[in-house]
This record gives C-alpha cells, sequence and structure tokens, in this order.
C-alpha cells in the first residue's frame, strides 16, 4: 500500500507541480523528501523565487492544513501559535486559540526565521525537535509533518545557528537563468488561473509512508555511507554524529519515493543538501556527485541522475569568451547583472565536473572573474 502511495505522490503531486513551476524542479522533489522522511527544509535565496508558493500549493495538492508567516523582529508568539483565549482566561484557565495556526498546521511556511526574537525561538526549537507546543501548563501535539523557512541570509549568531541546525536539508534557490524567462512568464502566467485540486494522495497517506522509513534495509549502503560522512567532515561542514544519524531518514525517504525498499548507493544525492555555508555548496556538490558517477542505478531518485555529461573544454572556452567582455570594459549595470548570472551559470555546471584538479581549476578562474566584476 505505500509503495501505491508514493507512485501517486510521484505521479499526481510531484510532477504536475513540476510542470507548473518552472525550473524548480529541485525544491518540489525535496519538499516531497522532507514531508516523507519528517524533517525540516531551508531554502536560501533571494525573495520572489516562489518559495513560499511551492509549499502552499504542494499543501493544496494533498489537502493539507497550511499556516504561512513572515517574520520581523517585531514579530509576538501570539502572531505564529495564537493569542490567549481571554474567556477562558477569566476563568483562570490560561488557553490558546491555536485555529488557523501553527499549532494545528500540517505544512508550516515561516519566511526570514532568523528574523525570530527569543520568545519565538524557544518555541520554535521545540515545534522543531518535537513537535509540541507548551504554553504553561498546557501542552499541544503538534500534527505538523514539515516546516519549511527560508531567508535571504545565514545565520552568524550562535543562537540562530541552533536553530538552523534543526533543518537538516538546506536548498540554494536562485533566480531563474536569462534563457528560461519566456517559460517562467508563460508557467507564471498560468498559475493565475483558478486551480481545482485533485487531492489525489492525502496527509494521512503520507503519514502512512512516512511510517515505513524505518521498513526500508540500510545495509546495502552502510560503508559507503559511512565513509562519504567523514569526506563531509573532510570539507568542512559541521555533520555531528546526530546529523549522520538523522540523514539516514533521508536515504529512506528517497528510497521510498522511488517505490523501492532498499536503499541504493544512488540515494547518496540527498547528502548534496546538508552544508552549513554557502561557499561549502559546490564543493559538496561535486563531492556528492563524484559518487553517483560511479553508483547510480537505473532505479535512481530523479536528483540522483546528473545532467548531460559537462564537457570540462566547453566551460573553459566559455569562461575565456566571459574574461574578454569583463576585460573590454564599459560594462552598464544590466551588463554586469548579465555576466554575474551566466559565471553563476558555469560555476553550477562546473559542479559536476568529476576531475578534481579541472574542476578547482575552473571553479577558482570564475570566482577571479566574479571578483573582477566588483
Amino acid at each position: 500500500m505505500s509503495l501505491e502511495v508514493a507512485n501517486r505522490l510521484r505521479r499526481d503531486v510531484v510532477e504536475p507541480l513540476k510542470s507548473r513551476f518552472v525550473g524548480r524542479d529541485e525544491v518540489i522533489e525535496l519538499i516531497a523528501l522532507a514531508v516523507v522522511a519528517g524533517e525540516h527544509l531551508f531554502l536560501y535565496g533571494p525573495p520572489g523565487t516562489a518559495k513560499s508558493a511551492l509549499i502552499r500549493h504542494f499543501a493544496q495538492s494533498v489537502n493539507g492544513a497550511y499556516f504561512e508567516y513572515m517574520l520581523t523582529r517585531f514579530s509576538e508568539p501570539n502572531e505564529i501559535f495564537g493569542p490567549v483565549d481571554i474567556a477562558r482566561l477569566r476563568e483562570g484557565v490560561v488557553a490558546t486559540i491555536t485555529e488557523n495556526m501553527l499549532p494545528r498546521a500540517e505544512f508550516a511556511f515561516l519566511d526570514e526565521i532568523f528574523n525570530a526574537n527569543s520568545a519565538i525561538l524557544n518555541n520554535l526549537l521545540t515545534v522543531l525537535n518535537e513537535r509540541t507546543y507548551r504554553r504553561g501548563a498546557e501542552l499541544h501535539h503538534l500534527p505538523l509533518l514539515s516546516l519549511f523557512s527560508a531567508s535571504n541570509s545565514l545565520p552568524e549568531d550562535d543562537t540562530l545557528r541552533a536553530l538552523f541546525d534543526r533543518f537538516l536539508l538546506r536548498c540554494h534557490v536562485a533566480n531563474l537563468p536569462r534563457n528560461r524567462m519566456a517559460d517562467l512568464l508563460r508557467a507564471g502566467w498560468e498559475l493565475e488561473r483558478p486551480q481545482t485540486a485533485k487531492h489525489a494522495v492525502t496527509s494521512n497517506e503520507l503519514r502512512t509512508l512516512a511510517a515505513q522509513l524505518q521498513d526500508v534495509d540500510l545495509s546495502s549502503v552502510a560503508d559507503l555511507y559511512a565513509d562519504t560522512v567523514f569526506k563531509l567532515r573532510d570539507l568542512g561542514i559541521d555533520f555531528s554524529d546526530r546529523r549522520a544519524v538523522k540523514a539516514q531518514k533521508l536515504l529512506a525517504a528517497s528510497a521510498l519515493l522511488c517505490a523501492r525498499r532498499r536503499v541504493e548507493p544512488g540515494d547518496l544525492w540527498v547528502l548534496r543538501y546538508v552544508w552549513d555555508r554557502e561557499e561549502q555548496i559546490g564543493p559538496l556538490r561535486a563531492l556528492v556527485n563524484g559518487i553517483l558517477d560511479r553508483h547510480t542505478g537505473d532505479k535512481a531518485h530523479p536528483l540522483a541522475h546528473p545532467p548531460e555529461r559537462v564537457n570540462a573544454e566547453t566551460l573553459a572556452r566559455e569562461l575565456e569568451t566571459l574574461r574578454a567582455e569583463v576585460q573590454a570594459g564599459g560594462l552598464s549595470v544590466a551588463g554586469i547583472a548579465r555576466l554575474r548570472e551566466r559565471l553563476a551559470g558555469v560555476a553550477d555546471q562546473c559542479a559536476w565536473v568529476t576531475e578534481d584538479k579541472t574542476r578547482n581549476h575552473l571553479l577558482d578562474r570564475t570566482r577571479e572573474l566574479l571578483g573582477a566584476l566588483g
């Protein structure tokens, strides 16, 4: 039954969302992964990249209760968790009105989460860790499947780092490149049309699917995964023993989403999304892609398959063309922005170059040109 749910989830929820949101396949796959794994997803990137819309549409597709809020430094706990019931308070009972608030949500999206003050932060840590909310003697057990958050900056403060650590999955979401703009405008216009949700999969069925995680066999990748954990740490990623244990849920969820009860080496694709700092994203992607290049099988998750083989010589020629444009000077603000966009695209492709020395050389040249642009 659970594997049949996985098939319907992909066919009737994930794939339709991909067709409606141009260039956001990665985020949609990660939303599904987070929900099945029972983990939380952090989206890093500028406003206006459809982060909240993706999660809202996913929740609507499975008829899940949804809560969304943008945090500011002045946000109060009542705005997130609900106000005190004044009528009950007059009776001497502290009770919270949670209708339409986070404690009732199955999917929650908190934008600019690092604006959370200490009062909200303490409650959020409990929500993320234990799926509970406490106010005085009052205790709420939350139906939350996953909590999603976003910010255009990463935390520096140690207190906020503790919050960030609770998001096992982290994804960088950038604006779409120029060559996808026509598709984006067309798809965005279609999104304005009213849609009738089909609810091909329900939130309760997702819980049933998630309950099968412990039945997934991880034995075939145990040694490979253990070895990869230490390679992640060698990159400077703070991949603690606790996170290493929890990440096995991601591997199992990847297998279930492919209607498998056995983890395969290709399921290690999930480790691309456990970075701590922006500068780790490229090296981590390259490390994981190198593993996948040797181990990906026919039944692998869609994100385990690399794009078309990247040609290092083609990338080198593209960098030379970009270098000539930079050195020519006289660039307008719009021209500089376009060059940055093209260099970002080259950097993303460089991560798929399997030969370490060549990849690092190309990345160094890309960073040099980005630095020259100021």
